[in-house]
Protein backbone atom coordinates (compact mmCIF):
# COMPACT_ATOMS: atom_id res chain seq x y z
CA UNK A 1 0.00 0.00 0.00
CA UNK A 2 2.94 2.33 0.62
CA UNK A 3 3.56 2.92 -3.08
CA UNK A 4 -0.04 3.82 -3.91
CA UNK A 5 -1.05 7.49 -4.27
CA UNK A 6 -2.91 9.09 -1.36
CA UNK A 7 -6.63 9.74 -1.92
CA UNK A 8 -7.56 13.42 -1.84
CA UNK A 9 -10.52 15.69 -2.42
CA UNK A 10 -10.70 17.55 -5.72
CA UNK A 11 -8.96 20.44 -3.95
CA UNK A 12 -6.07 18.17 -2.96
CA UNK A 13 -6.87 17.66 0.72
CA UNK A 14 -6.05 14.11 1.93
CA UNK A 15 -9.03 11.89 2.75
CA UNK A 16 -8.90 9.90 6.00
CA UNK A 17 -12.08 7.82 5.55
CA UNK A 18 -13.70 7.10 2.19
CA UNK A 19 -16.11 4.47 3.49
CA UNK A 20 -18.40 6.21 5.99
CA UNK A 21 -20.36 9.48 6.04
CA UNK A 22 -20.11 11.76 9.07
CA UNK A 23 -23.09 11.42 11.46
CA UNK A 24 -24.18 12.33 14.98
CA UNK A 25 -23.52 8.95 16.59
CA UNK A 26 -23.73 5.61 14.77
CA UNK A 27 -27.44 6.10 14.00
CA UNK A 28 -27.69 9.86 13.83
CA UNK A 29 -28.40 12.12 10.85
CA UNK A 30 -25.71 13.03 8.36
CA UNK A 31 -23.99 16.36 8.99
CA UNK A 32 -24.01 19.19 6.49
CA UNK A 33 -20.35 19.73 7.29
CA UNK A 34 -19.40 16.44 5.65
CA UNK A 35 -18.00 18.26 2.64
CA UNK A 36 -16.38 15.07 1.31
CA UNK A 37 -19.77 13.36 1.07
CA UNK A 38 -21.33 16.44 -0.55
CA UNK A 39 -18.47 16.67 -3.05
CA UNK A 40 -18.94 13.04 -4.09
CA UNK A 41 -22.73 13.32 -4.42
CA UNK A 42 -22.61 16.67 -6.23
CA UNK A 43 -20.04 15.38 -8.68
CA UNK A 44 -22.04 12.21 -9.34
CA UNK A 45 -25.08 14.36 -10.16
CA UNK A 46 -22.99 16.02 -12.84
CA UNK A 47 -21.21 12.99 -14.28
CA UNK A 48 -23.41 13.09 -17.35
CA UNK A 49 -23.39 16.06 -19.67
CA UNK A 50 -26.36 16.50 -22.01
CA UNK A 51 -26.14 13.92 -24.75
CA UNK A 52 -25.87 15.11 -28.32
CA UNK A 53 -29.27 15.95 -29.81
CA UNK A 54 -28.11 14.20 -32.98
CA UNK A 55 -25.41 11.48 -33.19
CA UNK A 56 -25.75 10.69 -29.47
CA UNK A 57 -24.55 7.06 -29.72
CA UNK A 58 -20.95 6.91 -30.87
CA UNK A 59 -17.67 4.98 -30.95
CA UNK A 60 -14.23 6.44 -31.41
CA UNK A 61 -10.49 5.93 -31.59
CA UNK A 62 -7.23 7.69 -32.40
CA UNK A 63 -5.13 7.19 -35.48
CA UNK A 64 -2.88 8.67 -38.13
CA UNK A 65 -3.40 10.23 -41.56
CA UNK A 66 -0.46 9.59 -43.89
CA UNK A 67 -0.33 11.64 -47.10
CA UNK A 68 1.31 9.57 -49.84
CA UNK A 69 0.45 11.64 -52.93
CA UNK A 70 1.28 15.17 -54.02
CA UNK A 71 -1.82 17.41 -54.13
CA UNK A 72 0.05 20.67 -53.46
CA UNK A 73 -1.27 22.11 -56.75
CA UNK A 74 -4.70 22.23 -55.11
CA UNK A 75 -3.89 23.31 -51.56
CA UNK A 76 -1.26 24.93 -49.41
CA UNK A 77 -2.53 23.11 -46.28
CA UNK A 78 0.38 21.62 -44.34
CA UNK A 79 -1.67 18.53 -43.51
CA UNK A 80 -1.80 17.65 -47.24
CA UNK A 81 1.87 17.95 -48.11
CA UNK A 82 3.31 14.65 -49.38
CA UNK A 83 4.96 12.60 -46.64
CA UNK A 84 3.11 14.32 -43.80
CA UNK A 85 1.79 12.21 -40.92
CA UNK A 86 -0.90 13.76 -38.74
CA UNK A 87 -2.36 12.46 -35.48
CA UNK A 88 -6.16 12.32 -35.60
CA UNK A 89 -9.31 11.23 -33.79
CA UNK A 90 -12.35 9.55 -35.34
CA UNK A 91 -15.86 9.26 -33.93
CA UNK A 92 -18.53 7.17 -35.66
CA UNK A 93 -22.17 7.37 -34.63
CA UNK A 94 -25.79 6.72 -35.46
CA UNK A 95 -27.97 9.75 -36.17
CA UNK A 96 -31.38 9.15 -34.63
CA UNK A 97 -30.89 6.99 -31.55
CA UNK A 98 -30.17 8.10 -28.01
CA UNK A 99 -27.08 6.99 -26.11
CA UNK A 100 -28.76 3.74 -25.11
CA UNK A 101 -29.82 2.82 -28.65
CA UNK A 102 -28.56 -0.37 -30.28
CA UNK A 103 -25.53 -0.01 -32.54
CA UNK A 104 -26.85 -2.21 -35.36
CA UNK A 105 -29.93 -0.16 -36.24
CA UNK A 106 -30.84 0.95 -39.74
CA UNK A 107 -29.61 4.52 -39.79
CA UNK A 108 -27.10 6.85 -41.37
CA UNK A 109 -23.71 6.73 -39.62
CA UNK A 110 -21.77 9.83 -38.66
CA UNK A 111 -18.12 9.84 -39.77
CA UNK A 112 -16.38 12.64 -37.84
CA UNK A 113 -12.62 13.23 -38.02
CA UNK A 114 -10.36 15.62 -36.11
CA UNK A 115 -6.85 16.15 -37.46
CA UNK A 116 -4.34 17.76 -35.07
CA UNK A 117 -2.31 19.55 -37.77
CA UNK A 118 0.74 21.78 -37.33
CA UNK A 119 -1.44 24.77 -38.29
CA UNK A 120 -4.36 24.04 -36.00
CA UNK A 121 -7.20 21.53 -35.88
CA UNK A 122 -8.99 20.56 -39.07
CA UNK A 123 -12.32 18.82 -38.48
CA UNK A 124 -14.22 16.95 -41.17
CA UNK A 125 -17.73 16.17 -39.94
CA UNK A 126 -19.48 13.91 -42.43
CA UNK A 127 -21.41 10.67 -42.82
CA UNK A 128 -21.06 7.22 -44.33
CA UNK A 129 -23.15 8.43 -47.28
CA UNK A 130 -22.15 11.05 -49.88
CA UNK A 131 -25.55 12.82 -49.70
CA UNK A 132 -28.11 13.86 -47.09
CA UNK A 133 -31.89 14.10 -46.67
CA UNK A 134 -32.23 17.90 -46.97
CA UNK A 135 -30.35 20.65 -48.77
CA UNK A 136 -31.26 23.66 -46.65
CA UNK A 137 -30.42 24.06 -42.92
CA UNK A 138 -33.79 25.73 -42.40
CA UNK A 139 -35.34 22.25 -42.71
CA UNK A 140 -32.80 20.39 -40.59
CA UNK A 141 -34.60 20.80 -37.21
CA UNK A 142 -37.84 19.64 -38.82
CA UNK A 143 -36.15 16.57 -40.26
CA UNK A 144 -34.53 15.66 -36.95
CA UNK A 145 -37.88 15.98 -35.18
CA UNK A 146 -39.22 13.23 -37.45
CA UNK A 147 -36.38 10.93 -36.36
CA UNK A 148 -36.96 11.49 -32.65
CA UNK A 149 -39.81 10.56 -30.34
CA UNK A 150 -43.44 11.60 -30.87
CA UNK A 151 -44.50 14.20 -28.26
CA UNK A 152 -47.57 12.22 -27.18
CA UNK A 153 -46.60 8.56 -27.57
CA UNK A 154 -42.89 9.03 -26.75
CA UNK A 155 -42.23 6.46 -29.50
CA UNK A 156 -40.45 6.75 -32.82
CA UNK A 157 -43.00 7.55 -35.54
CA UNK A 158 -42.86 5.91 -38.95
CA UNK A 159 -45.73 8.18 -39.99
CA UNK A 160 -43.75 11.34 -39.21
CA UNK A 161 -40.71 9.96 -41.01
CA UNK A 162 -42.48 9.03 -44.24
CA UNK A 163 -44.74 12.08 -44.13
CA UNK A 164 -41.70 14.35 -44.16
CA UNK A 165 -39.82 12.34 -46.79
CA UNK A 166 -42.83 12.13 -49.09
CA UNK A 167 -43.24 15.92 -48.88
CA UNK A 168 -39.53 16.51 -49.55
CA UNK A 169 -38.54 14.72 -52.77
CA UNK A 170 -34.96 15.96 -52.33
CA UNK A 171 -34.66 13.23 -49.66
CA UNK A 172 -35.20 10.41 -52.17
CA UNK A 173 -31.52 9.82 -52.93
CA UNK A 174 -30.60 9.41 -49.26
CA UNK A 175 -33.74 7.36 -48.49
CA UNK A 176 -32.80 4.91 -51.23
CA UNK A 177 -29.31 4.48 -49.78
CA UNK A 178 -30.65 4.12 -46.23
CA UNK A 179 -33.19 1.46 -47.20
CA UNK A 180 -30.71 -0.45 -49.36
CA UNK A 181 -28.18 -3.03 -48.22
CA UNK A 182 -25.91 -0.15 -47.18
CA UNK A 183 -28.33 0.89 -44.42
CA UNK A 184 -26.80 -1.29 -41.69
CA UNK A 185 -23.00 -1.67 -41.88
CA UNK A 186 -21.78 -4.55 -39.73
CA UNK A 187 -19.28 -2.33 -37.87
CA UNK A 188 -17.55 1.04 -38.34
CA UNK A 189 -14.60 -0.47 -40.21
CA UNK A 190 -16.79 -1.86 -43.01
CA UNK A 191 -18.19 1.42 -44.29
CA UNK A 192 -16.95 4.37 -46.30
CA UNK A 193 -16.79 7.91 -44.99
CA UNK A 194 -17.57 11.14 -46.82
CA UNK A 195 -17.21 14.82 -46.09
CA UNK A 196 -20.53 14.89 -47.99
CA UNK A 197 -20.55 18.70 -48.33
CA UNK A 198 -18.68 20.60 -50.99
CA UNK A 199 -15.67 22.31 -49.40
CA UNK A 200 -12.86 24.25 -51.04
CA UNK A 201 -9.10 24.08 -51.28
CA UNK A 202 -6.79 26.96 -52.16
CA UNK A 203 -3.13 27.01 -53.04
CA UNK A 204 -0.20 29.40 -52.65
CA UNK A 205 -1.22 31.20 -55.86
CA UNK A 206 -4.65 32.04 -54.44
CA UNK A 207 -6.39 29.62 -56.82
CA UNK A 208 -9.54 28.00 -55.42
CA UNK A 209 -10.85 24.50 -56.12
CA UNK A 210 -14.13 23.01 -54.98
CA UNK A 211 -13.59 19.64 -53.33
CA UNK A 212 -15.37 16.58 -51.95
CA UNK A 213 -13.62 14.25 -49.48
CA UNK A 214 -13.92 10.44 -49.64
CA UNK A 215 -12.59 7.72 -47.32
CA UNK A 216 -12.88 4.25 -48.84
CA UNK A 217 -12.71 1.32 -46.44
CA UNK A 218 -9.84 -1.13 -46.98
CA UNK A 219 -11.67 -3.81 -45.00
CA UNK A 220 -14.35 -4.25 -47.66
CA UNK A 221 -18.04 -3.50 -47.34
CA UNK A 222 -20.21 -5.70 -45.13
CA UNK A 223 -23.81 -5.10 -44.11
CA UNK A 224 -26.57 -6.75 -42.09
CA UNK A 225 -30.05 -7.54 -43.34
CA UNK A 226 -32.89 -6.54 -41.02
CA UNK A 227 -33.14 -10.10 -39.71
CA UNK A 228 -29.40 -10.39 -39.14
CA UNK A 229 -29.33 -7.05 -37.32
CA UNK A 230 -32.21 -8.17 -35.09
CA UNK A 231 -30.25 -11.24 -34.09
CA UNK A 232 -27.17 -9.16 -33.32
CA UNK A 233 -29.15 -6.66 -31.24
CA UNK A 234 -30.76 -9.52 -29.30
CA UNK A 235 -27.28 -10.54 -28.14
CA UNK A 236 -25.61 -7.14 -27.80
CA UNK A 237 -26.63 -3.51 -28.16
CA UNK A 238 -22.92 -2.57 -28.22
CA UNK A 239 -21.77 -4.53 -31.28
CA UNK A 240 -20.00 -1.57 -32.92
CA UNK A 241 -18.15 -0.63 -29.75
CA UNK A 242 -17.07 -4.25 -29.25
CA UNK A 243 -15.88 -4.57 -32.85
CA UNK A 244 -13.94 -1.29 -33.07
CA UNK A 245 -12.35 -1.59 -29.64
CA UNK A 246 -11.47 -5.24 -30.18
CA UNK A 247 -9.88 -4.72 -33.58
CA UNK A 248 -7.56 -2.03 -32.27
CA UNK A 249 -6.67 -3.90 -29.06
CA UNK A 250 -5.73 -6.92 -31.19
CA UNK A 251 -3.49 -4.82 -33.45
CA UNK A 252 -5.86 -5.01 -36.44
CA UNK A 253 -6.62 -1.29 -36.63
CA UNK A 254 -8.92 -0.46 -39.57
CA UNK A 255 -7.71 1.59 -42.53
CA UNK A 256 -9.29 3.81 -45.15
CA UNK A 257 -7.84 5.22 -48.38
CA UNK A 258 -8.45 8.95 -48.69
CA UNK A 259 -9.47 10.51 -51.99
CA UNK A 260 -10.69 13.87 -53.20
CA UNK A 261 -12.82 15.03 -56.10
CA UNK A 262 -11.70 18.40 -57.43
CA UNK A 263 -13.62 20.98 -59.47
CA UNK A 264 -11.76 24.16 -60.52
CA UNK A 265 -13.58 27.32 -59.55
CA UNK A 266 -15.53 28.53 -62.57
CA UNK A 267 -16.78 25.10 -63.69
CA UNK A 268 -19.88 25.12 -61.49
CA UNK A 269 -22.32 25.39 -64.40
CA UNK A 270 -20.76 22.46 -66.27
CA UNK A 271 -22.08 19.92 -63.78
CA UNK A 272 -25.75 20.11 -64.78
CA UNK A 273 -26.96 20.67 -61.22
CA UNK A 274 -26.03 22.85 -58.27
CA UNK A 275 -22.59 21.53 -57.19
CA UNK A 276 -23.27 22.74 -53.65
CA UNK A 277 -26.48 20.70 -53.25
CA UNK A 278 -25.94 18.19 -50.42
CA UNK A 279 -28.56 15.82 -51.87
CA UNK A 280 -26.51 15.30 -55.05
CA UNK A 281 -23.16 13.69 -55.92
CA UNK A 282 -20.54 14.63 -58.47
CA UNK A 283 -20.27 11.89 -61.13
CA UNK A 284 -16.87 10.21 -60.95
CA UNK A 285 -16.70 10.19 -64.73
CA UNK A 286 -16.64 13.99 -64.71
CA UNK A 287 -14.61 14.45 -61.53
CA UNK A 288 -12.59 11.29 -60.86
CA UNK A 289 -11.24 10.31 -57.46
CA UNK A 290 -7.71 11.55 -56.75
CA UNK A 291 -5.83 9.54 -54.15
CA UNK A 292 -4.40 11.47 -51.19
CA UNK A 293 -3.22 8.94 -48.61
CA UNK A 294 -4.26 6.53 -45.89
CA UNK A 295 -6.05 6.87 -42.57
CA UNK A 296 -5.44 4.22 -39.91
CA UNK A 297 -6.99 3.90 -36.44
CA UNK A 298 -4.49 2.39 -34.02
CA UNK A 299 -5.18 3.54 -30.45
CA UNK A 300 -8.22 3.22 -28.20
CA UNK A 301 -9.04 6.03 -25.77
CA UNK A 302 -8.07 5.57 -22.13
CA UNK A 303 -11.25 7.25 -20.91
CA UNK A 304 -14.31 7.10 -23.14
CA UNK A 305 -16.12 10.00 -21.47
CA UNK A 306 -13.17 12.40 -21.52
CA UNK A 307 -11.96 11.53 -25.01
CA UNK A 308 -15.04 10.50 -27.00
CA UNK A 309 -18.13 11.79 -25.20
CA UNK A 310 -16.50 15.20 -24.68
CA UNK A 311 -14.93 15.29 -28.14
CA UNK A 312 -16.28 18.22 -30.13
CA UNK A 313 -16.07 18.09 -33.93
CA UNK A 314 -16.65 21.39 -35.64
CA UNK A 315 -16.78 21.99 -39.42
CA UNK A 316 -15.70 25.59 -38.87
CA UNK A 317 -12.31 24.25 -37.74
CA UNK A 318 -10.31 24.74 -40.93
CA UNK A 319 -6.65 25.55 -41.58
CA UNK A 320 -4.93 27.70 -44.23
CA UNK A 321 -5.51 25.98 -47.58
CA UNK A 322 -8.93 24.52 -46.69
CA UNK A 323 -12.13 26.57 -46.89
CA UNK A 324 -15.87 26.43 -47.27
CA UNK A 325 -18.34 26.69 -50.14
CA UNK A 326 -21.83 28.15 -50.70
CA UNK A 327 -23.29 24.74 -49.66
CA UNK A 328 -26.32 25.87 -47.64
CA UNK A 329 -26.21 22.95 -45.22
CA UNK A 330 -22.51 23.48 -44.59
CA UNK A 331 -23.11 27.16 -43.92
CA UNK A 332 -25.74 26.27 -41.33
CA UNK A 333 -23.51 23.73 -39.64
CA UNK A 334 -20.72 26.29 -39.28
CA UNK A 335 -22.94 27.91 -36.66
CA UNK A 336 -24.87 25.00 -35.19
CA UNK A 337 -21.96 22.72 -34.30
CA UNK A 338 -19.84 25.08 -32.17
CA UNK A 339 -23.03 26.47 -30.65
CA UNK A 340 -24.08 22.96 -29.62
CA UNK A 341 -20.66 22.34 -28.05
CA UNK A 342 -20.79 25.55 -26.02
CA UNK A 343 -24.20 24.51 -24.69
CA UNK A 344 -23.42 20.84 -24.12
CA UNK A 345 -19.85 20.99 -22.81
CA UNK A 346 -19.10 24.61 -21.94
CA UNK A 347 -17.68 27.91 -23.11
CA UNK A 348 -14.11 26.62 -23.33
CA UNK A 349 -14.91 23.20 -24.80
CA UNK A 350 -12.04 23.61 -27.25
CA UNK A 351 -9.53 23.68 -24.38
CA UNK A 352 -10.31 20.14 -23.23
CA UNK A 353 -7.37 17.82 -23.86
CA UNK A 354 -9.15 15.89 -26.62
CA UNK A 355 -10.22 19.05 -28.45
CA UNK A 356 -7.29 21.41 -28.08
CA UNK A 357 -4.77 21.76 -30.91
CA UNK A 358 -1.27 20.29 -30.68
CA UNK A 359 0.21 23.53 -32.05
CA UNK A 360 0.59 26.82 -30.11
CA UNK A 361 -2.65 28.73 -29.46
CA UNK A 362 -2.96 32.47 -28.83
CA UNK A 363 -6.24 34.39 -28.74
CA UNK A 364 -8.21 36.93 -26.74
CA UNK A 365 -11.08 34.75 -25.50
CA UNK A 366 -11.32 35.34 -21.78
CA UNK A 367 -13.43 34.37 -18.80
CA UNK A 368 -16.56 32.27 -19.11
CA UNK A 369 -16.92 28.91 -17.38
CA UNK A 370 -13.83 26.82 -16.75
CA UNK A 371 -11.08 28.51 -18.82
CA UNK A 372 -8.73 25.68 -17.87
CA UNK A 373 -5.17 25.83 -19.07
CA UNK A 374 -5.56 29.38 -20.37
CA UNK A 375 -2.22 31.16 -19.99
CA UNK A 376 -2.30 34.79 -21.07
CA UNK A 377 -0.44 38.03 -20.85
CA UNK A 378 -2.59 39.93 -18.31
CA UNK A 379 -1.92 43.31 -19.98
CA UNK A 380 -2.77 42.08 -23.49
CA UNK A 381 -6.47 41.33 -23.03
CA UNK A 382 -7.64 43.35 -26.05
CA UNK A 383 -6.42 43.97 -29.59
CA UNK A 384 -4.69 46.02 -30.91
CA UNK A 385 -2.41 46.52 -27.94
CA UNK A 386 1.13 47.66 -27.11
CA UNK A 387 1.93 44.77 -24.77
CA UNK A 388 3.17 42.01 -27.06
CA UNK A 389 -0.22 40.33 -27.51
CA UNK A 390 -0.86 38.04 -30.51
CA UNK A 391 -1.29 39.78 -33.86
CA UNK A 392 -2.82 38.90 -37.21
CA UNK A 393 -0.89 37.28 -40.06
CA UNK A 394 -2.02 38.53 -43.50
CA UNK A 395 0.00 35.80 -45.23
CA UNK A 396 -2.68 33.19 -44.44
CA UNK A 397 -5.57 35.25 -45.87
CA UNK A 398 -7.97 33.14 -47.92
CA UNK A 399 -8.69 34.29 -51.49
CA UNK A 400 -12.17 35.81 -51.88
CA UNK A 401 -15.12 33.81 -53.18
CA UNK A 402 -16.42 34.90 -56.57
CA UNK A 403 -20.04 34.43 -55.55
CA UNK A 404 -22.25 37.46 -55.03
CA UNK A 405 -25.87 38.32 -55.69
CA UNK A 406 -29.11 39.70 -54.32
CA UNK A 407 -30.19 38.57 -50.88
CA UNK A 408 -33.36 36.46 -50.76
CA UNK A 409 -34.69 33.13 -49.50
CA UNK A 410 -33.90 31.23 -52.69
CA UNK A 411 -35.41 27.79 -53.29
CA UNK A 412 -33.18 25.93 -55.73
CA UNK A 413 -34.82 22.65 -54.70
CA UNK A 414 -38.10 23.44 -56.43
CA UNK A 415 -36.40 23.46 -59.84
CA UNK A 416 -33.92 20.64 -59.13
CA UNK A 417 -34.03 17.14 -60.57
CA UNK A 418 -34.51 14.85 -57.57
CA UNK A 419 -34.94 11.63 -59.57
CA UNK A 420 -32.05 11.14 -62.00
CA UNK A 421 -29.38 10.36 -59.42
CA UNK A 422 -31.59 7.95 -57.41
CA UNK A 423 -32.40 6.28 -60.74
CA UNK A 424 -28.68 5.88 -61.47
CA UNK A 425 -28.20 4.33 -58.03
CA UNK A 426 -31.21 2.04 -58.50
CA UNK A 427 -29.78 0.87 -61.83
CA UNK A 428 -26.67 -0.39 -60.03
CA UNK A 429 -28.67 -2.75 -57.79
CA UNK A 430 -29.01 -6.38 -58.85
CA UNK A 431 -32.26 -8.30 -58.39
CA UNK A 432 -31.41 -9.41 -54.87
CA UNK A 433 -30.47 -5.91 -53.78
CA UNK A 434 -33.68 -4.51 -55.24
CA UNK A 435 -35.84 -7.12 -53.51
CA UNK A 436 -34.19 -6.35 -50.15
CA UNK A 437 -34.70 -2.62 -50.79
CA UNK A 438 -38.41 -3.17 -51.41
CA UNK A 439 -38.74 -5.33 -48.29
CA UNK A 440 -36.86 -2.87 -46.08
CA UNK A 441 -39.08 0.00 -47.21
CA UNK A 442 -42.25 -2.06 -46.72
CA UNK A 443 -41.14 -2.98 -43.19
CA UNK A 444 -40.41 0.67 -42.38
CA UNK A 445 -43.83 1.75 -43.72
CA UNK A 446 -45.92 -0.47 -41.45
CA UNK A 447 -48.69 1.56 -39.78
CA UNK A 448 -48.18 4.61 -41.99
CA UNK A 449 -51.43 6.15 -43.35
CA UNK A 450 -52.16 5.13 -46.94
CA UNK A 451 -52.23 8.73 -48.16
CA UNK A 452 -48.60 9.16 -47.12
CA UNK A 453 -47.59 5.77 -48.54
CA UNK A 454 -49.17 6.65 -51.88
CA UNK A 455 -47.38 9.99 -51.97
CA UNK A 456 -44.03 8.28 -51.41
CA UNK A 457 -44.81 5.57 -53.98
CA UNK A 458 -45.34 8.30 -56.56
CA UNK A 459 -41.73 9.40 -55.98
CA UNK A 460 -40.48 5.83 -56.40
CA UNK A 461 -42.43 5.59 -59.67
CA UNK A 462 -40.61 8.65 -61.00
CA UNK A 463 -37.29 6.94 -60.33
CA UNK A 464 -38.27 3.72 -62.10
CA UNK A 465 -41.52 1.82 -62.55
CA UNK A 466 -39.91 -1.27 -61.02
CA UNK A 467 -39.06 0.73 -57.89
CA UNK A 468 -42.64 1.76 -57.19
CA UNK A 469 -44.16 -1.58 -58.21
CA UNK A 470 -41.58 -3.51 -56.21
CA UNK A 471 -42.43 -1.61 -53.03
CA UNK A 472 -46.17 -2.08 -53.70
CA UNK A 473 -45.67 -5.84 -53.99
CA UNK A 474 -43.58 -5.90 -50.82
CA UNK A 475 -46.25 -3.91 -48.96
CA UNK A 476 -48.93 -6.34 -50.12
CA UNK A 477 -46.81 -9.30 -49.01
CA UNK A 478 -46.16 -7.69 -45.62
CA UNK A 479 -49.89 -7.07 -45.23
CA UNK A 480 -50.59 -10.73 -46.00
CA UNK A 481 -47.90 -11.91 -43.61
CA UNK A 482 -49.30 -9.71 -40.84
CA UNK A 483 -52.82 -11.01 -41.51
CA UNK A 484 -51.60 -14.62 -41.31
CA UNK A 485 -49.77 -13.85 -38.09
CA UNK A 486 -52.90 -12.33 -36.58
CA UNK A 487 -54.97 -15.35 -37.64
CA UNK A 488 -52.41 -17.67 -36.11
CA UNK A 489 -52.50 -15.80 -32.82
CA UNK A 490 -56.30 -15.91 -32.78
CA UNK A 491 -56.33 -19.67 -33.43
CA UNK A 492 -53.83 -20.21 -30.63
CA UNK A 493 -56.05 -18.37 -28.22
Amino acid sequence: MADRPRLTTSAGAPVADNQNSKTVGPRGPVLMEDYQLIEKLAHQNRERIPERVVHAKGWGAYGTLRVTQDISRYTRAAVFQKGTQTEMLARFSTVAGEQGAADAERDVRGFALKFYTSEGNWDLVGNNTPVFFVADPYKFPDFIHTQKRHPRTNLRSATAMWDFWSLCPESLHQVTILMSDRGIPTDPSRMNGYGSHTFSLWNDKGERFWVKFHFKTQQGHAHFTNDEASQVIAKSRESYQEALYGMIEEGRGPKWTMYIQVMPEGEEDKLGHNPFDLTKVWPHGDYPLIEVGEMELNRNPENYFAEIEQSAFNPSNVVPGIGFSPDKMLQGRLFSYPDAHRYRIGTHYDMLEVNKPKCPVAHYHRDGTMPFGLKTNPDAYYEPNSFDGPVEDPSVAEPPHRYAGDVDRYDFRGTSDHYTQPAALFALFDEGERNRLYANIAAAMQGVPQEIVDRQLAHFDKVHADYGNGVRAALKKAEGDNASLSTGHAAAE
